[in-house]
C-alpha cells in the first residue's frame, strides 16, 4: 500500500523573484472588478505565514465573490498557478485565497471594519493600490 504524497509548502516552485510579479497580477485582477481599499502589507520580517498579505473589501457579497474568482482565473490564466487553499466563497464576508507566499484577503466592508488585520500587522510595510 503506497502512502499518500504529502503537500509541503515550503517546497513551492515558485521563486522569491516570481513574488512582485503575483502581487502585481492579483492586483490588476482586484482593481478590474472595482476593489475597494486595496492594501498590500509585506510581512516577510515579521512572520514566516506568508511574504505578503492583500487586503481588500467589496460593496456587496456579490462583489466579493466577483473580486475572489477573478483573482483566481486571472492567477491560473496568466501563471498556470492554482490558489493552494481557498476559504469563505459560501458565506462572502471574508474570502481568504492562499497563494502560500502571496494570502488575499476580501472582504465585506463591515468584517473588515470589525477584524482591522491592516492594525493587526501594523509593523509591515504597507502598499496602498489605487
Amino acid at each position: 500500500m503506497s502512502e499518500k504524497p504529502q503537500t509541503d509548502i515550503h517546497n513551492h516552485p515558485r521563486t522569491k523573484s516570481n513574488f512582485p510579479q503575483l502581487v502585481s497580477l492579483i492586483n490588476e485582477a482586484l482593481l478590474e472588478k472595482k476593489a475597494d481599499d486595496i492594501h498590500v502589507l509585506d510581512v516577510q520580517e515579521l512572520t514566516t505565514l506568508t511574504d505578503y498579505f492583500i487586503i481588500c473589501h467589496g460593496g456587496s457579497d456579490t462583489q466579493v465573490k466577483a473580486l475572489a474568482n477573478n483573482v483566481s482565473e486571472k492567477v491560473k490564466e496568466q501563471t498556470g498557478e492554482h490558489v493552494w487553499r481557498k476559504e469563505g466563497l459560501e458565506s462572502r464576508k471574508w474570502v481568504v485565497l492562499d497563494y502560500v507566499d502571496v494570502v488575499v484577503h476580501i472582504f465585506n466592508e463591515e468584517t473588515r471594519n470589525f477584524y482591522g488585520l491592516e492594525t493587526m500587522w501594523n509593523d509591515a510595510k504597507i502598499t496602498i493600490i489605487e
